[in-house]
């Protein structure tokens, strides 16, 4: 009876809070066509809106007037729960088209297998049987018909119907490879087929030349997609030029062309290679289209021009794309590329990049159906990125700062230029071009010409034991090690306008810190796309508050150890601030390349703890602590660094240029050779890159005392219980939906760490967090809520903080519901490590 009576109670004193957002009826307020429709304007510009804003919305709003907030707070909970299962389903759809899609690959793959295996028993069984019956003569014989081939350059290229019977060839012999068996094919080591990755990858085994094979499912119609890929300079970084000589229809609706294609060299010392080669474009009786393609003649056929003599000329055995169309949308894509490179051309420390078939697959093969999956993602506008920018524009930045960098390290003659004063002897070559001249195809009349020209200098080094990957992530992380501030600012001022800053300089000083802003990345982050802002200040009195900061727009790609790709590469190029569409671009950089594949057996060490700051072990892993006794000895990888820095001049200081430029070039590789000493496995040592403050813990040590400190102050779980594990601690308040930073206890805080949700909160990344100050990323009413409770903080420990705004470092406003702020106590809980900010429920105003 007493319990009746106390839950009749507990009944009556909820019935009046309750009975506020019940109409007469006793239901939640139905809400009117209009009314549903300003809440879903408000839901497209802020999907989780504040307290705040939502009494506002209820204030300018009159026909919410008769709306609860609590019941409108439902309202953006569960419209965000359907657009949650909206995409959930959509994904599943995805994911259930890519299964079916895969599954009958499998299955013709499993059928093709069956058959060859059938095949072969047969075959066994006659070629037993004539062995015992066939003379010697008759092996005579046959020795002599198997060496009788066709021979296509007895064939008048000129005659339609002889390149009409090449073409026919060519699609016989590339669909037997590219669904046959006419290559031994394995799997790509390091390659997982499935709906969610880049595809299934073969290389070639045993086979003239060297070849690579795919097969991925791409949401494109057939067409598109082979207009894509045949567009090679738009999505191979290493094609400079293809031009089409000749085309003239064949039968079924298909086209026959003659393409000269140029390919850029990879470093400074081999010869770049071009082709001269029969393209074949038709479509099967099954509706599947066909691009393939072969190398007519040899070496001595096609265009013999100037320019020409700067190549090899190597060969394409046939190759293309098959596309198949699929049921319910998209194209299965087979892709073979099959070359012969004429390794004898190039040195032999070399040669492993033109006689490897993984080579091939990780340059032409994954370049080709990355770059497809890309446009698919964008053209379904599932890639947005911040800046406003439009995926199509940051990839047109992209290609620009590869495709000047390129130009830089080979300096064709027919592009302008020349090599300057080289005996053969110097370890720096000086290459000048006096013709150049920069701007956007888009807007041919923002050239900027200069009046003597630009000048490169350029060198190439064999790196021993030294992971690609991880030096590039030390050069983009740490460019206060190796590079000259002054000499960014030389090159910047001098794109300004077209002035020349050198010599005579006005003094300024640079912090040598580094704000990386992120603009976008490939679907798989395998390249990275930023701003780069280096501080500096004027040193002269009338200037000194004026800033002269530089902007580097950069690109970063092959900087994770585990992902498949040819190389590692660091590009940027000064930019004006104002980061204009068509701006010039003078890049320059770095790129490594492995001549060796990573032995399996040092797989693990190549991951091991070479973390160059606290929060950079969180995108690597965990991070361990491996003596250089950890790494086994046998590990000798080899690779090649290629360096390149270009610099505009005046002609009447051509040669100060020069030699400031052939100084500046030395005193990078000393810094890389140093940098690459200490970061090689065999000198893993206490001595590895900048150390941590004295008493900075491990990712793994200071996530413990984050939930620690927030369960002793505030008397709650930052985390699930279940969630609590060493390891899993770490994952789960990295993956924690609010945003969780902390910043240091110095008289100017920084912040040290934050989650994945604290670096998507103020648009940054790992690296250029430790940049940025506690006090910029909040308003004014913020910094002084934030100092009218800064004592009651640090004296109870910790302090609760109401709605808000703050701001990103992209200058966006973040609304947030709460913030909660506590002391992280170390594991003694007597001393105080830093500072720890939770923001609730935020979302972009």
């Amino acid at each position: 009876m007493a319990m009746a009576v106390a839950q009749h109670r507990v009944s009556t004193s909820g019935s009046s809070s309750i009975n506020k957002h019940l109409d007469a009826s006793g239901k939640y307020v139905r809400y009117t066509a209009e009314q549903v429709e300003a809440l879903e304007r408000v839901y497209a510009e802020c999907p989780k809106p504040s307290s705040l804003r939502r009494q506002q919305l209820i204030r300018e709003c009159p026909i919410l007037s008769n709306i609860e907030p609590k019941q409108i707070k439902v309202w953006f909970q569960n419209r965000r729960c359907r657009e949650k299962q909206r995409k959930e389903s959509s994904r599943l759809q995805t994911v259930n088209r890519k299964l079916s899609a895969m599954n009958k690959l499998l299955m013709e793959e499993n059928d093709r297998l069956q058959k060859q295996v059938s095949q072969l028993v047969c075959e066994n069984g006659y070629m037993r049987q004539q062995l015992h019956t066939v003379n010697a003569s008759a092996t005579d014989a046959s020795c002599d018909s198997v060496v009788t081939t066709p021979q296509h350059s007895l064939r008048d290229p000129t005659n339609p119907a002889g390149l009409l019977s090449i073409a026919e060839e060519t699609l016989a012999e590339f669909l037997s490879k590219a669904t046959g068996t006419a290559v031994d094919w394995v799997q790509m080591p390091g390659m997982k087929p499935g709906p969610d990755s880049v595809g299934i990858f073969a290389i070639s085994q045993s086979c003239s030349g060297v070849a690579a094979r795919a097969c991925g499912l791409v949401s494109l119609e057939p067409t598109k997609i082979a207009e894509i890929l045949k567009d090679r300079p738009s999505w191979l970084r290493d094609c400079r030029n293809l031009e089409v000589f000749t085309m003239f229809p064949a039968g079924s609706g298909g086209t026959i062309e003659l393409v000269y294609t140029q390919m850029f060299a990879p470093t400074t010392l081999a010869p770049a290679r071009d082709f001269w080669t029969l393209r074949y474009t038709t479509t099967l009786e099954n509706g599947s289209f066909v691009v393939c393609e072969r190398s007519l003649s040899g070496s001595g056929a096609g265009p013999s021009t100037a320019a020409a003599a700067q190549f090899v000329r190597a060969e394409v055995l046939p190759s293309g794309y098959l596309i198949r169309p699929c049921e319910g949308g998209g194209s299965i894509i087979h892709i073979v590329d099959h070359l012969n490179l004429e390794a004898w051309s190039v040195p032999e420390v070399l040669r492993p990049l033109y006689e490897s078939s993984k080579v091939i697959a990780q340059k032409m093969t994954i370049a080709a159906l990355r770059y497809v999956k890309q446009i698919a993602q964008e053209t379904s506008g599932e890639v947005v990125y911040s800046m406003g920018r439009q995926p199509a524009v940051l990839r047109t930045f992209s290609q620009r700062l590869s495709r000047g960098f390129n130009d830089a390290i080979n300096g064709f003659n027919d592009d302008g230029w020349s090599i300057m004063n080289c005996d053969g002897n110097e370890d720096v070559i000086i290459a000048i071009n006096s013709s150049k001249s920069f701007s956007c195809t888009s807007n041919p009349n923002n050239a900027l010409p200069f009046v003597g020209g630009v000048l490169c200098a350029k060198a190439s080094m064999l790196l021993q034991n030294v992971p690609p990957a991880v030096l590039v992530r030390f050069l983009r992380e740490h460019r206060s090690e190796w590079a000259d501030f002054n000499v960014d600012a030389y090159t910047a001022a001098s794109l300004k306008a077209g002035t020349y800053a050198y010599p005579g300089m006005r003094p300024t000083r640079f912090s040598g810190s580094q704000i990386i802003m992120p603009l976008g990345h490939t679907i798989e982050h395998e390249e990275i796309l930023e701003v780069i802002r280096l501080e500096g200040h004027s040193l002269v009195q009338e200037d000194a508050f004026v800033s002269r900061d530089i902007h580097l727009l950069q690109i970063c790609s092959g900087i994770d150890e585990n992902a498949v790709g040819a190389c590692s590469e660091l590009v940027f190029a000064p930019i004006d601030e104002m980061f204009p569409d068509d701006a010039p671009l003078i890049p320059s950089g770095f790129r490594i390349i492995p001549l060796e594949s990573k032995p399996a057996d040092t797989q693990d060490s190549l991951t091991t703890n070479r973390t160059l700051d606290l929060t950079s072990s969180l995108e690597v892993g965990p991070a361990t602590n491996h003596s250089s006794g950890d790494v086994p000895s046998s590990q000798n990888s080899r690779s090649v660094l290629t360096i390149a820095f270009q610099f505009p001049f005046d002609s009447s200081l051509q040669d100060n240029v020069a030699t400031m430029a052939r100084q500046y070039v030395r005193s990078v590789i000393s810094s890389v050779q140093r940098v690459a000493t200490a970061i090689s496995p065999s000198g893993l040592s206490a001595d590895v890159g900048p150390k941590l403050s004295p008493g900075s813990p491990e990712a793994l040590t200071l996530a413990q005392w984050i939930c620690q400190s927030y369960s002793y102050h505030i008397g709650a779980e930052l985390l699930r219980s279940e969630s609590l594990g060493s390891d899993s601690m770490l994952k789960n308040l990295w993956q924690h939906q609010d945003a969780i930073l902390c910043c240091s206890l110095k008289s100017l805080p920084v912040f040290i760490f934050a989650n994945q949700a604290g670096l998507d909160m103020l648009e940054t990344t790992l690296v250029s967090l430790q940049d940025i100050t506690l006090d910029k990323i909040f308003d004014e009413p913020g910094r002084k809520a934030l100092c009218s409770d800064f004592a009651k903080l640090m004296q109870q420990g910790y302090a609760y903080f109401p709605a808000g705004i703050c701001m990103s470092t992209m200058g966006r406003h973040v609304s947030y519901e709460q913030a909660v702020a506590w002391k992280v106590l170390e594991a003694d809980e007597s001393t105080v490590h830093c500072l720890a900010f939770s923001f609730v429920n935020w979302s972009f105003v």
